[in-house]
């Protein structure tokens, strides 16, 4: 089946070649009065931004680049453009990045490669592209050659990441005396003694009792580089235009000890773009990129996880070499035979529960390189068919991507040394060693983790455009594309196959009727049920050309458009083969006739469903857009209600407890659809340009709201307040927290607390939502909005002003409506896990009327660390995303050299977070630590 899925997939692609054509390659303009640069690429073709019919919002990122340097091509996008909030388009996952119309990572193209970004959120902006873009699509341009004079840029920056917060964990002393108090609020003697507790904390000796800090000084920079240099190479003339970009980045790490100081990341790219008038019908271009990305890390577990968890008073990590006494000699012979001795005065530690640690290993365990390969490759063709017949063209790319990677590291093992100390004279020495492991350095080198992944896209259409009688203007496009796209260890590839067709129609530019369908195929279906046809309508009306509005002083343009569409789309069926019924063999024999005979059994692991069909987005959408005061005031603002219907569940509740067994594990239950989900929102984008004397003033506000409702679910609960139906998709659910108990008595007198554990004064007391007496999972309630998608309102407010050779530019982004649980590591302390800050704030009987965290526990605790509103926290928050101060060089410097332009800029990027909750979003726990990135830069036209 599989096999004749794919030859059909050739046969089509082959038929009908090609694709979507980048800039300068593509077909006849909607208004031949605009450069082709001011051209807003949709779906197969590029328009007009006055034709544009809503559901798409564009930046033009070579113009925000010369006032804005950025290092990444999706940078705080959800400060310029409305519906993008930085996780998702209109609320919904899965969105499709294109580069130059192919499956692309967004990660491997730097903004200083790219043109323009278009977001297509809407669904009237997507159909075209099939199956895989039902959830929207970010179409990223790269940037081509002009009809002009040879041309060098070349620019370069380096700047530097500073951490903006580090956790705050406690030291050992004030750890060893809460773990006791821990220990006692169970019941349990005290572990560390009093003199044990001053020792640690007296810092006389902090290799006999170590005081392990993994954010210090000793460990980690402040600081460290990012430093990038490009060179942009263009020219051309009418038969023949080229852009060629040339960029190498490389990035430091925090560390400053061992192997981990030499951690970097670096990357070379090299981008060729050319663009052929072969006659006055025929057209080509041909796309070639190819970016080398290394990496370089010390081997051992990721530090940042490890100081997440690891206890100060553990280990000392290095012990000084003149700690031996003179007369140790058997651990002077110890020491002798190891060849890591640490700049020749200290030796590795470790006791009998830490044979290594993260130290050890980032100073001995060797090292590991991260190499990745990719090659991009586009070609295409664009015919002039007007010879046939008028306004007829054709267009047709062929793109294949290789990427691979692969790991090569020096793995090595090493000792380390428990010391035995004593005190002589009021001098503390180590009397002896004992050692755990061996040195081992075999000098091979070792590969692994190889990928190697595989884009083929193909795509070809015809165009139709043509005006009748002056004043109707009609397009037409047939598409047939696909793409196919092969992982390294999975078996099936990821295909999207599709045919689509687009009509447009509007009268004087005034009224706009387009309509865009797109038939798709899908293997994950069963046979039957593997084709569908989307359509999209679109209706649009230019109020700006009716009389009443045609002399208006105020109105330079306004439009109106509205479309309705259904989508079908296979994202969200995760596997092939899941309308199928399956069936195993148990592991081992379960049951016999006689204890001396037993059998295998054969097990139902999955039901059959052949109708199972497509997931669908239907969606209707309102898009307005205005120009004020000779556009002075441009923008756009769009509504949206689609609803996903369809999904796919396992539906335990519509079946009988029977068709479900758990030993034997087996299910007679199918795949099917049936949940639904809605989304309700708006963006909008406005921008306000004025000249106030000898500055230029240019603000820019964007933002984006929705709320998402499961408005189908297959849910039986006795107590209907737990219902999913009705209430958000991204919801927090969860107990509602009365505060702690503050006695015994109040314990025995509240519900029983069933999560396990023993309850104690100091725990979390719950609401009995059901009023059984119990607190368990059925007094989970709903308790906010989690923002899984991206926060429910999203804002940016971007401010530019030009005065004599300056250019100062301000990015701020903000995000509200969201919520999120403090159930990390960090807050979430138990057992004989590290202790934060927060537990400073732990109930005792002292503190019980300003306690802000539960009694302390050497136990699990787990009745306290259940996902409640005691630890819900809003993450709304204003962030202060960039800053710029741009320098052009007058002109007149330059007149008789070889430089043409010369600009110098400095900048800084996520300078401030304003929020109730700052510290707890500025912090990382397990993970690298935040930071600002202050950067100078210079840019030289040659």
């Amino acid at each position: 089946m599989m096999k004749h899925i794919h030859i059909k997939f050739i046969f089509c692609a082959l038929l009908t070649a090609p694709a979507v054509l980048p800039a300068g390659a593509q077909g006849l303009a909607e208004n031949d009065s605009l450069n082709a640069n001011e051209l807003v690429h949709v779906a197969y073709r590029k328009v007009a931004p006055g034709n544009l019919l809503g559901g798409v919002s564009v930046i033009n990122v070579e113009e925000l680049t010369q006032k804005n340097y950025n290092t990444y091509s999706l940078d705080n996008m959800q400060g310029y453009v409305g519906g993008w909030n930085g996780n998702s388009l209109w609320g919904m996952s899965d969105r499709l990045i294109l580069v130059d119309g192919v499956p692309r990572d967004a990660n491997n193209i730097l903004p200083t490669e790219i043109d323009q970004i278009t977001f297509l959120k809407g669904a009237s902006a997507v159909v075209l592209y099939g199956s895989r873009a039902a959830k929207g699509v970010i179409s990223i341009t790269t940037k081509r050659g002009k009809q002009a004079p040879f041309t060098v840029e070349v620019r370069a920056n380096t700047g530097f990441n500073v951490v903006k917060s580090y956790p705050e964990y406690l030291g050992s002393a004030e750890y060893m005396a809460l773990y006791n108090e821990a220990r006692e609020n169970d019941g349990l003697e005290a572990l560390y003694s009093k003199a044990d507790i001053y020792n640690y904390g007296s810092g006389e000796n902090p290799y006999r009792y170590p005081n392990v800090n993994f954010y210090s000084s000793d460990y980690v920079k402040k600081a460290y580089n990012r430093s990038d240099v490009t060179a942009e190479i263009s020219g051309g003339n009418r038969r023949a235009r080229f852009y060629t970009n040339i960029g190498f980045n490389n990035t430091g790490d925090m560390f400053k000890f061992g192997e981990a100081k030499n951690n970097h990341a670096s990357r070379l790219n090299v981008r060729g773009n050319v663009d052929l008038t072969l006659n006055e019908s025929i057209s080509a271009y041909v796309n070639a990129n190819v970016s080398f990305y290394d990496s370089r890390g010390a081997n051992g577990d990721s530090y940042w996880t490890v100081a997440s968890t690891f206890r100060p008073n553990r280990v000392s990590p290095l012990i000084p070499l003149s700690y031996l006494d003179e007369h140790a000699l058997a651990a002077r012979d110890l020491l002798n035979n190891t060849s890591n001795i640490i700049d020749g005065k200290y030796f590795l530690g470790g006791t009998q529960s830490d044979l290594t640690n993260v130290f050890g290993n980032y100073y001995a365990a060797g090292y590991n390189k991260f190499t990745s390969r990719q090659f991009q490759f586009d070609a295409g063709v664009n015919i002039d068919l007007a010879k046939v017949l008028k306004g007829l063209s054709f267009q047709t790319q062929f793109s294949i991507d290789y990427a691979t990677s692969y790991n090569t590291s020096y793995n090595n093992e090493y000792s380390t040394y428990a010391p035995t100390w004593s005190n002589y004279g009021g001098k503390e020495v180590i009397v002896g060693l004992t050692k755990y492991n061996n040195d081992k350095k075999s000098g091979v080198q070792n590969i692994s983790g190889s990928t190697d992944n595989q884009t083929i896209a193909f795509s070809g259409q015809f165009n139709y455009q043509n005006t009748f009688a002056t004043d109707h203007n009609v397009s037409a496009m047939l598409i047939a594309s696909g793409y196919q796209q092969t992982y390294s260890g999975k078996y099936h590839r990821t295909s999207n196959v599709n045919m689509g067709l687009q009509l447009g129609y509007n009268y004087r530019n005034t009224y706009y009727a387009d309509f865009g369908g797109a038939a798709i195929h899908s293997a994950k279906l069963a046979p039957g049920h593997r084709q569908a046809f989307s359509p999209s309508l679109t209706l649009g009306w230019r109020m700006s050309k009716e009389n009443f509005l045609a002399n208006s002083s105020v109105v330079d343009d306004l439009m109106l458009s509205v479309s309705g569409s259904v989508l079908h789309t296979d994202l969200g069926i995760d596997n092939y083969y899941m309308y199928e019924g399956i069936y195993n063999q148990s592991n081992g024999a379960w049951w016999g006739w006689r204890e001396s005979v037993s059998l295998h059994s054969t097990n139902s692991t999955q039901g059959a469903n052949k109708d199972l069909s497509f997931i669908k987005r239907k969606e209707l959408a309102v898009n307005l857009k205005a120009s004020l005061w000779n556009k002075m005031i441009t923008a756009d603002a769009s509504f949206f209600v689609n609803s996903l219907e369809g999904q796919l569940i396992t539906p335990s509740s519509l079946y009988p407890s029977y068709f479900f067994t758990y030993y034997p594990e087996a299910s007679f239950m199918p795949n099917m659809n049936f949940n639904n989900d809605r989304r309700i929102g708006f963006d909008f984008k406005v921008d306000y340009n004025k000249r106030f004397g000898k500055v230029d003033f240019t603000a820019g506000v964007a933002g984006t709201y929705y709320t998402t409702k499961a408005t189908k679910r297959s849910e039986i609960n006795e107590n209907q307040y737990q219902n999913r139906q009705g209430r958000p998709v991204d919801g927090l659910w969860g107990l509602q927290c009365l505060g702690f108990f503050q006695d015994d008595e109040e314990v025995a007198a509240s519900p029983e607390q069933r999560f396990g554990g023993t309850v104690k004064k100091g725990d979390l007391k719950y609401v009995d939502q059901n009023g059984d007496n119990m607190i368990d999972d059925k007094d989970m309630v709903y308790l906010g909005k989690g923002g899984w998608y991206g926060d429910p309102l999203t804002l940016g407010l971007n401010l530019t002003a030009k005065w004599n050779k300056f250019t100062f530019f301000v990015l701020g982004t903000g995000s509200f409506g969201g919520n999120a649980m403090k159930n990390d590591s960090y807050h979430w302390v138990s057992g004989e896990k590290k202790y934060s800050d927060v537990v400073r704030g732990r109930w005792t009987e002292y503190t019980k009327e300003t306690a802000t965290y539960p009694r302390l526990t050497t136990g699990s605790g787990i009745n306290n660390f259940q996902s409640s509103d005691f630890w819900m926290y809003k993450t709304d928050a204003i962030r202060l995303a960039k800053v710029q101060v741009t320098y052009d060089f007058p002109a007149q410097m330059f007149r008789k050299t070889f430089i043409h332009g010369l600009s110098a800029y400095v900048s800084g990027a996520n300078l401030l977070t304003i929020s109730k909750e700052r510290k707890l979003l500025e912090m990382n726990v397990g993970s690298a630590p935040q930071t600002r990135f202050y950067n100078l830069g210079f840019k030289a036209t040659f």
